[in-house]
Parts: C-alpha cells; sequence; structure tokens
C-alpha cells in the first residue's frame, strides 16, 4: 500500500470527535503513523484514516458527523 503521508508532512487529527489538532508525521508502520503533536511534543500511533490532509478536511468531516447525529 502506497503511503499517503511522508515523514514531515504536517496533517491533522480530530481529536474527542470534537478538537482539531495539528500533527507531524514521524513514521510510517503499515497503514498506520507515528504521530508528533506540535503544540505538546507529545505522540501516539493513528490508522491513515484519522489523518486529514487539511485543517478544512478535517472541520469538514466534524460538520458532515454533527449532520448525521442530528439526523
Amino acid at each position: 500500500m502506497a503511503q499517503k503521508y511522508q515523514i514531515g508532512d504536517t496533517a491533522y487529527i480530530v481529536e474527542s470527535n470534537r478538537f482539531i489538532r495539528d500533527v507531524k508525521i514521524t513514521k510510517h508502520i503499515a497503514g498506520s503513523y507515528i504521530i508528533k503533536f506540535v503544540d505538546s511534543g507529545g505522540g501516539i500511533r493513528v490508522h491513515e484514516s484519522r489523518l486529514f490532509p487539511s485543517e478544512e478536511d478535517a472541520n469538514n468531516m466534524l460538520k458532515e458527523r454533527a449532520y448525521h447525529n442530528s439526523c
């Protein structure tokens, strides 16, 4: 499977279905990424599907999810 992000890229993650945080990609491991939070320096391993290429894409996902939850 091809990598969606390269080491050093900036991506965005949605935390607790409410907060969008920017992260740096530090490593790719079989469909998952090790990311480092820009603001705190902490890091976690996440599946590729939890990452977004732009803050706008992450925000659109939140709006879409809020719409589906209100129906």
